[in-house]
């Protein structure tokens, strides 16, 4: 798990993409549904929910509001790091709300969800890094909807076992941390994170025996080819089964530019290079690490059912 200086290069990445300013586009979409926003808007706020769809910004919103699904952002919308490409608020965060994980779980009902994926802020003021509240929503969620599947995106809980323990222990049938990005630009991208403590997050979890483990990184933040290839072939040696590449899009003038636009065969190369290694991997400008989750883990699940079928053929 130890980065190797090797697949660092000084080689200019132009090739894979075109550099920043105007959007190419293959990154236009289409205007978001006035009156589905505002239903899945009201839907939170009379519940007092967050969303990383709102807090991050993410350009998927329109279209996962219009199909009535949303990420839940549970412990507030304000975090203890200041990652340097995240929307997300930084700051002083406000008291845990007891009642978050029913109200959660009042609108996964009221929503009809079939796959329900759970994030949070990083909550580095609390002693056990908010992982008993994972384990309340996840509670909360099973006595409601039993016959959902329960995705997890966690921060590192400060690389503390126990912490993550206390959320492996309650056995999330997709478990995800994303590496957010190659190791070489995590001082510049993430301060605050290390990546040999999120890739031993990865490790632990794919021991205990999680169902599916999960992780994805932006791209388009000066990252070279090889630097990807080989996050691909680390994450899979670790235990990881599903990957997610995206474009990463500044979400203010006060965050880090992008580097440059991603071509979209760029992607797809990255893809064919993941499951050559066996991974499931989800590559293309606009895929995030919870948007189309539901598909994701139907696919793994589908996966899997053709290998038992073809070995007992």
């Amino acid at each position: 798990m130890a980065h190797s200086d090797a697949v660092v290069s000084d080689r200019p990445s132009d090739a894979q993409g075109v550099g920043p300013g105007r959007k190419p586009e293959w990154l236009k979409k289409p205007l978001p549904d006035v009156r589905a926003l505002r239903k899945m808007e009201t839907l939170l706020r009379t519940r007092g929910l967050h969303t990383v769809c709102e807090s991050a910004l993410c350009p998927n919103l329109g279209e996962c509001f219009a199909r009535g699904t949303a990420t839940f952002l549970v412990m507030g919308d304000v975090c203890t790091r200041d990652c340097r490409f995240c929307g997300v608020t930084h700051g002083r965060p406000t008291e845990l709300d007891a009642a978050e994980p029913e109200h959660i779980a009042d609108a996964v009902v009221s929503l009809g969800l079939r796959h329900v994926v759970i994030t949070s802020v990083t909550r580095d003021d609390l002693s056990d890094g908010g992982a008993g509240h994972y384990v309340a929503v996840m509670r909360a969620l099973r006595e409601r909807t039993p016959q959902a599947s329960l995705e997890l995106l966690t921060p590192d809980f400060q690389g503390c076992q126990r912490d993550l323990d206390l959320v492996l222990d309650e056995s999330p049938d997709v478990f995800n941390h994303n590496v957010e990005t190659v190791p070489r630009l995590y001082d510049e991208v993430r301060p605050q994170a290390d990546f040999e403590r999120s890739l031993l997050v990865l490790h632990h979890a794919a021991r205990r025996g999680v169902s599916v483990v999960k992780t994805g990184w932006m791209v388009g933040l000066g990252e070279t080819r090889e630097e990807v290839r080989w996050l691909l072939e680390e994450v899979a040696g670790v235990g990881v089964q599903v990957v997610t590449i995206g474009q990463y899009l500044s979400p203010s003038k006060r965050h880090l530019p992008v580097s440059e636009y991603i071509r979209p065969e760029m992607f797809e190369l990255y893809r064919d290079w993941g499951e050559a290694l066996g991974l499931q991997v989800h590559a293309a400008p606009f895929v995030r690490s919870s948007f189309q989750a539901g598909e994701s883990f139907a696919r793994m699940r589908q996966r899997r059912g053709q290998k038992r079928e073809e070995f007992t053929t």
